[in-house]
């Protein structure tokens, strides 16, 4: 009868190691247009049904390119914000304002922008 070696599951004792930190990962430009149109609708007051009805499209979808499920067209975007009271080009340069503060390396100004302080 031969016996199988037992195996320890306990790794032999050594110092923890300091592991390096991972770069957080950009966030997408479909989660950030997301909860830019959640926030806007939310401040609105208006439901997901509402809001849908007003773009022509599904409360379902509505839900899923505010969570960033999905990447709409132009086209439903503008919808949407249209539904919301609010232009395409207003709600994409908000969403690129809450894409640079969202990411750390984003926060500094693009090469050629010019800011000026007050």
């Amino acid at each position: 009868m031969s016996t199988a070696p037992s195996l320890s599951l306990v790794s032999p004792s050594r110092p923890e190691q300091p592991r390096p930190e991972q770069p957080r990962p950009e966030p997408l430009w479909r989660e950030v247009v997301g909860a830019r149109l959640r926030h806007l609708r939310r401040r609105g007051g208006l439901t997901l049904a509402e809001t849908a009805r007003r773009a022509g499209i599904s409360p379902q979808y509505l839900s899923e390119v505010e969570r960033g499920r999905k990447d709409p067209s132009s086209e439903v975007l503008a919808a949407i914000s249209g539904a919301l009271g609010a232009d395409l080009v207003d709600v994409t340069h908000l969403a690129s304002l809450d894409l640079r503060r969202q990411h750390s390396s984003l926060a500094v100004a693009p090469p050629g922008e010019i800011r000026l302080s007050a």
